[in-house]
Order: structure tokens, then C-alpha cells, then sequence
């Protein structure tokens, strides 16, 4: 956790993918590959999109808590007997010894008041946004519960932009082939974007650890190696059966990193299947490009603290601490190692590996 005051919490984010990664930009390119994915405008370098990492985990979040309180939560006409249909102004002071069926704690994040009504459709896009978010049951996102009240919503009578902000999830190590084995590059300017300090080296030279190879080859380009990088131990990355080392990173010049990276992307050649014959359907042979596994990715995720809100508009109340919201992210980014992230996750693309600190 990282640069932290009463307003805004700053969380940061590792992650290493365990199968390549394929954000596509839709549609398909006249060019090396038919199926590009994500890239920056600026560096040209792939990416993964804010955007994606914040509807996923969304949906994560909502599975993980549905898990443990599917079968504990009172029907939406139960709740609108009891309390009538205020249900955001009475909600959180809601008896919670009067529903026997919920009995999560409300210490909990699990146990935040508004999940009672929380559905898998809070997940999602909403598709009833012009609904009144306390009028019925089938009202697309419910609006009190802590994926809807974190993440956002936006309903017929009520919208709130959320809590969390979501960064791009940059690379920081690249892998590439050398004879000396898998290294990892990186260059100077993205060691200090996670507080490590080091020269970059001159123009089309490289830095190794050992700084004694003279020559080594990234990828199809042969490189002069320059000297010894300062990298010590690096403890943000201990993944799970993965550490990376010192040892194992290269700092290569900012110009050669775009360069580096595109030429090495893993490309995959595919073909559509006639579902008659069983056999490859004619002129339907497409490629598709990707991240390779093996590459580290970083960026951040903010939390607003607005617990203050709650004077300003009353049907907003209860709003979640900070706290809760991280706990929820914490508890639910299991998924990314699972479910993964992008596209084809069902043909080997997409799974993560997280960390959240």
C-alpha cells in the first residue's frame, strides 16, 4: 500500500500472467496479425486496459460474495415489507436480528447491509437503467449493495460515479529468449515508477547483473552489454512457485523496449471449424497476437473514501468504508487465476496471478 491519506487510499498492483494475454481492439487488421491487441497510443507498448481490469474484478467481486450469501438472503419483497419502499434510507438501520436466514457479520464486507439485495446482475452492464433501483426485484443493478455503492451505478432516479479509479496495468518486465536463458527486460524509467533507481544505459547498449556477457542476444537482436545494473532483491514480486531475481533482468535503452516487445509477442495461427464436415473451413485461417506468459504488469488502483456523501444525499446511505472495499478486492482477485482476463480465455489465453499491496 502506498501513498495513503484520509481521502484517497492507493493500492498497488502486480501482476504476472500465466497465460498469454489477449485484449483485442476488435475487428480485424490488414498487417502482421489479424487480431491485434490493446496498445498504447504514446509507447506503442501492449497493455491491459483499465477499463478491462475494472469490469472484471467487478464481476469477481460479485462472485465471491454471492458464494457465501446466495443462500442467506431475504427475498427484495420481504425487505420492502419490513421497511417499505425507502429501501436506501432505511436499509442500514435495518434490524439484522429480524432475518435469521443473513447471518454474515456486518464487520464483514460480505456483510455490508445493502448486499441483502445484491443479484449477479449487479455484475454487469445494467440493463434496466431506467428503472427506479427501489421499485422491484429485476432492476438490473441493485444499487445499495457494496459492488454497486464501490464500483458504481447509475439508475432513473439516482447516479454515483463509485469509489474505485483503475489504472492501466502496464508492463514492467518483458520475458525474451537469449541463449543465456528467459530474461526479463525492462528500462529505467519503469524501475522508477515502482521506486527503483537506475541509469538507463547508452544508446543500443544493454545492462546485466553480471555485466560481463560483452554480447547477448534479445530476441533477434544482438546486443552489447554495457555493465552491471544495481538491482537488488526485488520482494514485490514473490508470485506464488514464481520469484523473479536480479539475476534475471535486463535494462535495455527506453527507443529499443517497444521494439523489443512487439517483435517477441507470442502469435497464434487458428483456423474456424465447419461444424458440418468436422474439418478446417476454407479461407477461415486468422492469427491472433498476444502478451506471452511470463510478463509482469503494474499499475494502481485508488479508493475514495466517501463516507461524507452520506450527509449530501440520503438515499445513498450506507457507503462502504475503504476498508471493505479493499478487502473485497483482496478476496475476489483469486478469480484472475482462474476465469483470467481479454479474450479466448476458453483456447489457453487470460489467467493473472495478482498482487495487491
Amino acid at each position: 500500500m502506498s501513498e495513503n491519506n484520509n481521502v484517497v487510499k492507493k493500492l498497488e498492483v502486480y501482476a504476472l500472467a500465466t497465460d498469454p494475454i489477449y485484449i483485442g481492439t476488435g475487428g480485424y487488421n490488414i498487417g502482421r496479425v489479424d487480431n491485434t491487441i490493446v496498445r498504447d497510443p504514446i509507447t506503442n507498448v501492449p497493455k491491459i486496459p483499465g477499463s478491462s481490469l475494472a469490469g472484471t474484478w467487478r464481476y469477481y467481486v460479485v462472485l465471491e460474495a454471492l458464494k457465501d450469501i446466495k443462500d442467506k438472503q431475504p427475498k427484495w419483497q420481504d425487505i420492502k415489507n419490513e421497511i417499505g419502499n425507502t429501501i436506501g434510507e432505511k436499509l442500514e438501520n435495518y434490524n439484522w436480528k429480524n432475518i435469521s436466514s443473513f447471518d454474515i457479520k456486518p464487520s464483514s464486507w460480505k456483510g455490508f447491509v445493502g448486499n441483502q439485495i445484491m443479484r449477479i446482475k449487479c455484475a454487469g452492464q445494467d440493463d434496466t437503467p431506467d428503472k427506479n433501483s427501489d421499485s422491484e426485484e429485476n432492476t438490473g443493478h441493485c444499487g445499495h449493495c457494496i459492488v454497486c455503492k464501490g464500483f458504481g451505478f447509475s439508475k432513473k432516479d439516482i447516479s454515483w460515479q463509485g469509489m474505485l479509479f483503475f489504472s492501466d496495468l502496464n508492463i514492467l518486465f518483458f520475458p525474451v529468449f537469449t541463449y543465456r536463458g528467459t530474461k526479463w527486460i525492462t528500462t529505467s524509467s519503469r524501475l522508477k515508477e515502482i521506486g527503483i533507481e537506475e541509469e538507463a544505459p547508452s544508446k543500443n547498449k544493454i545492462k546485466t547483473k553480471q555485466g560481463d556477457e560483452e554480447h547477448l542476444n534479445l530476441g533477434w537482436l544482438y546486443l552489447e552489454v554495457e555493465g552491471q545494473h544495481n538491482i537488488e532483491e526485488l520482494n514485490n514480486f514473490n508470485f506464488e512457485n514464481f520469484k523473479l531475481t536480479s539475476e534475471d533482468i535486463i535494462i535495455v535503452p527506453e527507443d529499443l523496449f517497444s521494439q523489443i516487445v512487439n517483435s517477441n509477442l507470442e502469435v497464434r495461427t487458428s483456423v474456424s471449424i465447419d461444424p458440418i464436415t468436422g474439418a478446417a473451413k476454407e479461407r477461415a485461417l486468422f492469427t491472433s497476437e498476444a502478451i506471452p506468459r511470463g510478463t509482469i504488469f503494474y499499475g494502481n488502483v485508488r479508493i475514495f473514501d466517501k463516507k461524507g456523501f452520506e450527509a449530501i444525499e440520503e438515499k445513498l446511505k450506507p457507503i462502504p468504508e475503504a476498508d471493505k472495499i479493499e478487502n473485497a478486492l483482496n478476496d475476489s482477485k483469486h478469480f484472475y487465476e482462474t476465469l483470467g482476463i481479454g479474450g479466448m480465455t476458453t483456447r489457453g489465453f487470460g489467467r493473472l496471478k495478482m498482487i495487491l499491496k
